[in-house]
Parts: C-alpha cells; structure tokens; sequence
C-alpha cells in the first residue's frame, strides 16, 4: 500500500508537468502572437502618421498655389481698370 501512493503520486506529478509544459508552450504561443499584433498596430500607426505629414504637405502646397492664383486674378483685374483708365484718360 505504501507504493501505491508514491505511484500515484508519480503519476499525478507526470500528468501535472505534462499539463505544466503544454500550457508552458501555450502561453509562449499567445505571448508571441501579442507581441506581434502590437509590433503591427506600431507600424500601422507609422503609416497612418506618415500619410498625415504627406497630406498636409500635399495641403499646404494647395494652399500656396491658391492664395497665388488670386494674386494673380486681382494682378489682371488691376491691369484691365489700368488699361480701360488709359484708354479713356
């Protein structure tokens, strides 16, 4: 009878560390696969700032051509009174 217990016993300590390692390897998995996903949502977020500069390069630019264009426009328009003055005057 005293055997049988420590045979159980070493049973019971073979199943726990069986359970032991694959859990161990589990949770590895799990923790590997969260890194990942973190490491992407890092690049992602990269990118997305990355496009927000370029977008606001983009718009600023859009805005300088604008703004010179109406310059240009009010130039014209000052050009065509001068011309029209002189041409009375």
């Amino acid at each position: 009878m005293e055997y049988g217990f420590v045979v159980l016993g070493i049973v019971a300590l073979l199943f726990l560390s069986i359970y032991g390692y694959s859990y161990i390897s589990v949770a590895q998995e799990k923790a590997k696969m969260m890194k990942e996903r973190q490491i992407l949502k890092e690049k992602e977020e990269l990118q997305r700032q990355r496009r927000l500069r370029h977008q606001e390069i983009i718009d600023e630019k859009v805005n300088k051509i604008a703004k010179r264009s109406e310059e240009i426009q009010k130039e014209l328009k000052l050009f065509k009174e001068m011309k029209k003055k002189q041409k009375v005057g």
